[in-house]
């Protein structure tokens, strides 16, 4: 069993890291392999909308421009469980989080349920620096982004530098339990 953890922030060392370490630590006592990409190191570049809007992605659910967009849906495809840790940015996905997120939309949405991500366990993490806004409208994107790809959403947490401990402490426990599902589902 492994679960993915996509991260979107440049900052390897903030409250979006710690989060993702939250994360891993839940999950890897709970055991699952955990691992990690850096979306903001995975050369992923926004969707082009070819031809009439739509490309490969609608047809046979690859997106034909080449980038490292390839290689992250492909362990994406491959992973028990996705988790997307995202900071807040103006109330939304990171843009690195939102330049993939509406790649795989394209692409798995357009799958139905043939897609290898319908039914899968979804978790994400929105972690707000700064005011601490925007938190509620950066989940609702994470909230589409499972119903258009039919994964099944395990938990969705918003945090900020206020709620830090409390809230780390909630999503080990969260990711240890979705550990718990995942085994119990295999």
């Amino acid at each position: 069993m492994n679960a993915l953890i996509l991260s979107s922030s440049p900052n390897t060392d903030g409250l979006t890291a710690a989060c993702v370490d939250a994360v891993r630590s839940g999950l890897t006592s709970g055991g699952i392999d955990a691992s990690e990409v850096r979306l903001t190191d995975a050369n992923v570049g926004v969707c082009q909308q070819c031809a009439d809007g739509w490309g490969t992605c609608r047809s046979d659910h690859v997106c034909q421009v080449s980038d490292g967009f390839q290689a992250v849906h492909a362990r994406v495809r491959d992973a028990d469980a996705l988790i997307l840790v995202t900071p807040v940015y103006w109330g939304d996905l990171s843009e690195s989080a939102k330049a993939f997120v509406d790649r795989l939309r394209r692409c798995e949405a357009t799958a139905g349920d043939g897609s290898p991500l319908a039914g899968r366990w979804f978790m994400g993490v929105a972690a707000a620096g700064g005011s601490g806004g925007g938190q509620i409208s950066c989940l609702e994107q994470m909230e589409r982004l499972i119903g258009h790809v039919r994964m099944k959403r395990w938990d969705l947490i918003a945090l900020c530098r206020w709620t830090r401990e409390a809230k780390l402490h909630a999503m080990q426990s969260s990711a240890a339990a979705l550990a718990h599902a995942l085994h119990e589902e295999a």
